[in-house]
Order: structure tokens, then sequence, then C-alpha cells
């Protein structure tokens, strides 16, 4: 799902925030980012949705280079990710099932969508009686659980918590814990950046470790396990078993032939494809609308495409016949 690729930022020749850093997350995976202050953590999730760039380096999500992503396709992509930050940002002219109606409205919902949606997320992160109540009338564990009900608004591949529970009790930072697991268990990809030894401890998952703007351990394990992370580079041209065994993420077919397929002929109504279904498609030959109109289950299984690009797959061939019908 997401790779960061020897990602560099720096802010001067003096100040590097980030140098080098290589890691990838799978769909559906819990993973953990601690450190001390100033290791990077925060600098990597301002480059994660796009508020800075990187000096060098790839961010690559679900196929999409971040980096390179024009400016007025963000709020589309960030649309893709629920971020909890740290000052949680609830509003707190509105009340808190206002906030987390305001997050559908303003991606243009529905009423009766924006309805359900709402009720779901109250009960999700059981603050349902609580609804009617202005975030200064909330505890802080109550206000970081409302955070997390807003942000999952979109529902969104990949949930980011910046320090979740840094202020709280640890009654209420298990009852956090138990929420983001839960949505996990749902089969939203989660990643904590927290200090929380205890929490950590508990779930015994990835835990990525940060210092000095570097990745000094990736294990799986309690808070103070320590595993050096590969050191071999990660190019995303590099072989794909290679990137699998050193980073432990599934990288598409797509990130190897992406620049291949400008050289084949082949139907130009496939560039409405996202690229990684159209550079798997390309790579098997299959070049034309009727090659794809007439894949089978069994095919697409054999071409790995996943449960994404699936969706998109039969959105873009809805639409492509019933403009076909219209003509």
């Amino acid at each position: 799902m997401l790779l960061f690729d020897k990602v560099t930022k720096k802010y001067t020749d003096s100040i590097t925030a980030l140098e080098e850093v290589s890691f990838g997350i799978n769909d559906g995976e819990f993973t953990f980012l601690v450190g001390p202050s100033g290791a990077g953590k925060t600098t990597l999730l301002r480059l994660l949705i796009r508020e800075e760039l990187p000096t060098s380096g790839d961010i690559i999500f679900e196929n999409i280079e971040v980096n390179k992503l024009p400016i007025k396709l963000l709020p589309t992509y960030r649309q893709k990710l629920g971020i909890v930050f740290q000052d949680i940002r609830l509003l707190e002219s509105k009340t808190l099932e206002e906030n987390i109606r305001f997050a559908l409205e303003i991606i243009g919902k529905e009423e009766k969508e924006i309805k359900e949606t709402t009720d779901y997320l109250l009960e999700l992160v059981k603050l349902h009686d609580r609804r009617n109540l202005f975030p200064i009338q909330l505890s802080g564990g109550e206000q970081q659980r409302g955070a997390i009900a807003r942000a999952l608004a979109n529902n969104p591949d990949f949930l980011v918590a910046d320090e979740p529970t840094g202020n709280l009790d640890p009654d209420s930072s298990f009852q956090v814990l138990d929420i983001l697991n839960s949505i996990n268990r749902g089969g939203t990809t989660v990643m904590v950046i927290t200090h929380d030894r205890e929490l950590v401890n508990k779930m015994k998952t990835r835990v990525i470790r940060m210092d000095g703007g570097k990745i000094i351990s990736d294990n799986k394990g309690d808070y103070d396990t320590v595993k050096k992370p590969a050191t071999k580079a990660t190019k995303i041209d590099t072989k794909k078993e290679e990137l699998k065994e050193e980073i432990g993420i599934k990288i598409d077919d797509d990130l190897e032939e992406r620049t291949k397929s400008d050289d084949v002929e082949y139907d130009k109504v496939l560039d409405g494809l996202d690229k990684g279904t159209k550079a798997k498609l390309l790579k098997a030959k299959i070049t034309s609308i009727d090659l794809v109109l007439n894949l089978t289950e069994d095919d697409l299984e054999n071409l790995k495409i996943n449960k994404k690009e699936r969706e998109a797959l039969e959105k873009f061939l809805k639409n492509y016949l019933s403009s076909k019908n219209k003509k």
C-alpha cells in the first residue's frame, strides 16, 4: 500500500529531517512508528499528506507517486487518508455529531448517507450518547475517540494516528487502542505514531523505530526490541522479489513496468484506467478494449489484479459500455 523509497528531506544544508528513509506497509497492516522527539516522525507524516515535498526519493501510495502528484489532485488523494492529529483539531464551535457531519458534507455526501455514517461512527467509538456535546464538554479520551470517528468519515484506505494517547490516562489510552485495533480488523490499514511503550507492548505488532532522521529498527515485537532494517538500496526499479525480501512489501508489477508501457501499441481508450492496472494488462499483451471486456475472474486472478483495482476496472468498463450505448 505504501512505499517510502530512499526519502531524504533537508530544510537547510545543516538541517536534515529525514535521511534515505525506506520502508513499506502492506494493505491491512497495523504498524507503530516510534522514536524520540526530533526523530523525523512528524516530517514523515507531512510528506505522506503532501504538506511538504521530499528533497529526494520517492513516496508511492497505492500506485500514486505522491511527490509528483499535481496540486489539483491533492484533495482526491487526501480522501484516501484518515489523519488523527496530535492536537485533535475538533471544531470547538460544533458538537461532536456536527464535527463528523461536517467532514461528510464537505466531500458532498447526501443527507441520508451523512446520517447513517455519523450514527455508525459514533457507535463505533462508543460516543453515541455524547453526540450533542461540544469538544470542551468531552474528556480527553472522548475527544480523541471523536477525532478518530471524524478521520474515518470518508472511509479512508489508510488511517494514521499521531500520538493518539499522548495526554491520556492508561484506561483511556487502551480504549483508544482497542478502537484502532477494531478498525484495523475491519480491513483499514493503520499506523500509530507514539511514545507510549505500554501501548506498543500490548499489541506485539510491527514497530518501526526512528532516530536522527533514520530508521534504526524495523521489527515485530515489543517497544524495546531492536532489529536493524535492511541496508541495501530499495529503488522502485529494483527487482520485485528483492524488494519483497528487503522491506516486506508486495510491489505491484506496474512499479517495474510503468515506464515501459509507452512503447506498446494499444487501444487508447485504456488510458482511462489507473496506471497500475493498465501496466499489468499491457504486460500481458491485453492491448484492446475487446480483450479487456472478455477477461474472466481467473484471468484477473492470474494478472494479479487486486480488489481495489478490480472495483476501478469494473467502474471503468460500466462507464465505457454506457457511453457506447448512448452513441
